[in-house]
């Protein structure tokens, strides 16, 4: 079977009928690690993240920065290459932000999301001195504004709006809709502001939105960018202020199949690069920072996920050794995906099965309808662009431990998150 490039890490390819990444040989990696087994390559992962740091450069005029956003999958050896990078860190609680803070990335370059942050986690984040707090409703801002009455150096904040703008993308990663969970309606923007600057232990920085996840026409994207320029040009005729920094968040969409288009990072940096200038000049702004906030279109290709076939039944399923416990999205969004046999890689493919999972529940199907040639208990199934918002929303379901994720690079395996054990997932019960 052929792997379709802009599916499978920048590294993949078959080698003596075995998927080798990283220039290291999925099925050793398999027998090293055990299975399932989360890979992620080293250099899909650095390039992915150079390309949005340099595009942006070269696309827009004014100070750009790009943050990772890391719901879509972090741990500490991801946060310390997004630093080693020179990119940013988005985080949505207390203990991702604990991780940024142990990989050494910069608390300036550090933004806090969330739509019901404790305080607990406001807290941490102030004392932490977060680059920016990104506010969503006006009871976080009463706060916040609690919280950082008597610091003497004010906490930045950025207000998001709900911009009412409606993705083109599943109704659970839209989040830009004027009824989404997500952002102050529009409505509400003038109070926030001058919430934010009656205190005194608040700096307003500026806006943010994020429309949705997995976004292919950036159209949506443009129309966001000119509600928040629009809304900072009001900001200024009412409260005689400027925003140093504007956000149209992430959410580029990547290919999980060979027949989608791949992503195109630098025509992204191009589009929301052009529209926040024609913007700008649009509602005479001088140009603010831009900060874009890409998770899924770094880390997804980057990774594979690997699992043991454990047995069949008649000519249509196939059981695995993983499934909805370490990746979620077939069952709650339909999600599809590409894979191979990793151990027969080079053999061509016969009629189509289904992949089941290993957990209870009948929505556990991995793969719906893929192609494999026909497989036995004991090959490896191997999943692409594995990468994003799977192990990040992992669960314990069944009490089956979560899997270990192995970042390889110039043919070296490294452990960079250990497989669960059952002592790990028994150590929150209290005996009677």
């Amino acid at each position: 079977m052929s792997l379709a490039p802009h599916v499978w890490p920048a590294t993949a390819a078959v080698t003596g009928g075995r998927l080798v990444v990283g220039g290291c040989d999925t099925v050793a990696l398999a027998e090293q690690f055990g299975t399932p087994l989360y890979l992620l390559d080293e250099a899909t992962l650095r390039e992915a993240m150079r390309a949005y740091r340099q595009s942006f450069a070269a696309a827009y005029p004014g100070p750009a920065r790009v943050h990772y956003a890391g719901k879509a999958l972090l741990n500490t050896a991801l946060a310390q290459i997004v630093a080693q990078e020179g990119l940013g860190l988005d985080v949505v609680s207390a203990t991702e932000l604990l991780v940024a803070r142990r990989a050494g990335v910069p608390m300036a370059h550090v933004h806090l999301h969330g739509n019901a942050k404790s305080d607990a986690e406001l807290e941490r984040a102030v004392a932490w001195r977060v680059g920016a707090i990104v506010v969503d409703n006006l009871d976080e801002l009463a706060r916040l504004r609690a919280i950082t009455a008597q610091l003497a150096e004010p906490q930045g904040v950025l207000l998001r709006i709900a911009p009412a703008i409606e993705a083109d993308t599943h109704a659970h990663i839209a989040t830009g809709g004027e009824a989404a969970k997500f952002g102050l309606p529009l409505a509400a923007l003038d109070e926030a502001v001058a919430q934010t600057l009656a205190a005194p232990g608040l700096r307003w920085l500026g806006l943010h939105a994020h429309i949705g996840s997995q976004l292919f026409a950036l159209d949506q994207v443009v129309a966001a960018v000119d509600v928040l320029a629009a809304q900072a040009a009001r900001l200024r005729e009412r409260f005689g202020v400027m925003p140093v920094e504007l956000s149209p968040g992430g959410g580029l969409g990547v290919p999980y199949t060979a027949e989608q288009p791949p992503a195109d990072i630098a025509r992204y940096a191009q589009v929301v690069s052009a529209a926040l200038q024609a913007a700008c000049a649009r509602y005479d702004l001088p140009l603010p920072r831009l900060t874009v906030e890409p998770g899924r279109s770094i880390v997804a290709r980057a990774g594979v996920a690997l699992y043991r076939v454990v047995g069949r039944k008649g000519r249509r399923w196939l059981h695995i050794d993983g499934g909805m416990g370490d990746n979620i999205r077939p069952a709650l969004y339909g999600a599809r995906y590409s894979a191979v046999l990793a151990n027969r890689a080079g053999e061509p493919a016969s009629e189509p099965v289904a992949v089941g999972g290993r957990y209870c529940e009948s929505g556990d199907v991995l793969l719906p309808e893929i192609a494999l040639p026909p497989a036995q208990p004991g090959d490896l199934v191997a999943v692409a662009t594995a990468g994003a918002y799977t192990l990040s929303m992992a669960s314990n379901y069944n009490l089956v431990p979560r899997p270990a994720v192995v970042l390889v690079g110039d043919g070296q395996a490294r452990l960079i998150q250990r497989r669960e054990t059952e002592d790990d997932v028994l150590a929150r019960d209290v005996m009677l």
